[in-house]
């Protein structure tokens, strides 16, 4: 989850688990959500749940992270948090199928991730166009996020909705680059600032 619930005082999404530690939601169509912790970390948040088929008795742990630090006007001042927030995606993901162990039969990267904001766009799109270009990286040590965009919003029309998500993106992949000693700060001076621009309201 990529927005925060209320942004400016305009509702932005739904309060769709339960907030506070050990408590429940009500039953809505045969479901209830239990959250068993919360775990909050410099600009992201971890909600451990528990979903649970009322008419059948079946449960689920799910993982919810959310992003605090995208701003109510264009992009993060920095990708770093971006990346950290990936990483702690992946890394849930990683540990769901430990955790599952022999039960999980599904894709050997893990149990699927779910990703959204208020319109499923432009924090969306800059977040998924993020780990599509950092997954290409780590398995073919090329990256390329335009043709990653353009993927994207052949599948989901304006994903990537304001040209500061879009220089973001690349600004994400020069620091993950640094990050991973791929690039020197010398070969990064004569790059140009690509956040440097002004703000734009953005989803």
């Amino acid at each position: 989850m990529t927005t925060r619930a209320v942004e400016r005082g305009r509702t932005k999404c739904g309060q769709y688990w339960p907030a506070e530690q050990g408590s429940i939601s009500p039953v809505y169509e045969g479901f209830k959500i239990e959250n068993l912790g919360v775990e909050t970390r410099t600009d992201l948040e971890i909600t451990r749940l528990l979903l649970t088929n009322t008419k059948t008795g079946e449960s689920r742990n799910v993982t919810h992270l959310q992003f605090l630090s995208w701003p109510d006007y264009g992009v993060p001042s920095s990708p770093a948090a971006m990346l950290t927030f990936l990483q702690a995606m992946r890394a849930e993901q990683s540990k769901g199928v430990v955790d599952l162990g022999e039960k999980w039969d599904g894709h050997p990267l893990g149990p699927p991730i779910v990703a959204h904001c208020s319109a499923g766009i432009g924090r969306t799109g800059t977040l998924i166009t993020m780990d599509i270009c950092i997954r290409r990286h780590q398995d073919q040590g090329t990256v390329d996020v335009q043709g990653t965009v353009e993927r994207i919003r052949s599948q989901r029309a304006y994903s990537i909705q304001v040209p500061e998500q879009y220089l973001f993106c690349h600004a994400a992949m020069i620091e993950y680059a640094r990050s991973k000693s791929l690039l020197s700060d010398e070969q990064c001076e004569d790059l140009p600032d690509l956040l440097a621009e002004g703000d734009s309201d953005s989803e």
